[in-house]
C-alpha cells in the first residue's frame, strides 16, 4: 500500500517544470492526479507519460469560471478531492517605474486571484468534507500547498508585480490555514529560490509565452544565472525534482501537524530583505 493510495490531487501548471515533477511524485506514491496546463496538447502528453491514473484540464485559469471548472473536472474524474497544489504561473518582469497596470495586474491575477478562486471552488470537497468528518468523529487530513517564491518574502529586482503577487499568496495561505485548520485541512506554502525551469533559464534561450496578445519573454539575464554558485551556499540551482520533494512532504501524512507555514527551499540563498 502506498502512502497516497486513493487520494485525488489537482496540480495546476503540471505539464512541465516543478508542477510536472510534483504530479509524477504524487502519482508514484498512489495519488490520482489532474494535470493542468494552458496548452492542451502538452497537458495530454504529460498525462500520458505519467505512470498512474491521471485526468486533464487544459485552459487559461485566469478565464472566468475556469477555476471552478478545474475543480469539477477533478471531481468528475476521481469522485473526490484530497490535495490541491496551486503551482501555475509565469513571470512578466520589468522595472517598477516602467511597468504598466496590465503587467502588474497580470501577476496578481495568476499568482493570487487564481489560487483563491481554486480554493473557494474546492471548499465543498476540502473544508466542508472535513467539517462532516469532524461531526461524525473522524480525523481525516486534506492538503493545500501554495507555490510561492523568495521574491515574495525578500523582494526582487525587476519583479514588483511578481513579488507583490507571491507575497499576497503567503497572506492567503496563512488566512486559509486559520479558517480551514479546524476541519483538518493543512494549508501551507513553499517559497522557492533558484530552481531550474523555463522561468530561470537564460533569457537568451528565447522561451516565450503568449498572454492577452503579448508575447512575453521568459527567463533571466545570463549574468544572473552565472551568479548562482556564488549566492547559493549549496553552489547550484535546485532541480524540479528537488522542488517537488518539498511539496510532496506537505501533501503527505508527515505534515499533519504543519499548518500555515512557508517552507523556504532555496539552497540557503539570502539575497534580499528578510523578515
Amino acid at each position: 500500500m502506498k502512502v497516497l493510495d486513493e487520494k485525488a490531487a489537482i496540480v495546476t501548471g503540471s505539464a512541465r517544470g516543478i508542477g510536472r515533477a510534483t504530479a509524477e511524485l504524487l502519482a508514484e506514491y498512489g495519488a490520482r492526479v489532474l494535470i493542468n496546463d494552458l496548452d492542451g496538447d502538452v497537458a495530454e502528453a504529460a498525462a500520458a507519460e505519467i505512470d498512474g491514473e491521471t485526468a486533464v484540464f487544459a485552459g487559461d485559469l485566469t478565464a472566468d469560471e475556469a477555476p471552478e471548472a478545474l475543480v469539477m473536472a477533478a471531481i468528475d474524474a476521481f469522485g473526490r478531492l484530497d490535495v490541491v497544489v496551486n503551482n501555475a504561473g509565469y513571470t512578466w518582469d520589468g522595472m517598477a517605474h516602467k511597468m504598466s497596470d496590465e503587467q502588474f495586474r497580470a501577476m496578481l491575477e495568476i499568482h493570487t486571484v487564481v489560487p483563491f478562486k481554486v480554493l473557494r471552488a474546492a471548499a465543498p470537497y476540502l473544508r466542508d468534507a472535513g467539517k462532516k468528518d469532524r461531526e461524525e468523529g473522524r480525523e481525516v487530513f486534506r492538503k493545500v500547498v501554495n507555490v510561492t517564491s523568495i521574491s515574495g518574502t525578500q523582494g526582487n529586482l525587476g519583479q514588483a508585480n511578481y513579488s507583490a503577487a507571491k507575497a499576497g499568496l503567503v497572506g492567503l495561505t496563512k488566512t486559509f490555514a486559520r479558517e480551514w485548520g479546524p476541519f483538518k485541512v493543512n494549508v501551507n506554502a513553499v517559497a522557492f529560490g533558484f530552481i531550474d525551469t523555463r522561468l530561470t533559464a537564460s533569457a537568451e534561450d528565447g522561451a516565450t509565452i503568449e498572454r492577452a496578445g503579448h508575447e512575453i519573454r521568459l527567463g533571466i539575464p545570463p549574468q544572473m544565472r552565472e551568479l548562482a554558485p556564488t549566492i547559493i551556499p549549496l553552489g547550484r540551482a535546485g532541480s524540479p525534482e528537488e522542488a517537488a520533494g518539498a511539496i510532496f512532504f506537505l501533501c503527505s501524512p508527515w505534515s499533519n501537524f504543519v499548518q500555515g507555514q512557508v517552507l523556504t527551499v532555496n539552497g540557503g540563498q539570502t539575497t534580499g530583505m528578510t523578515v
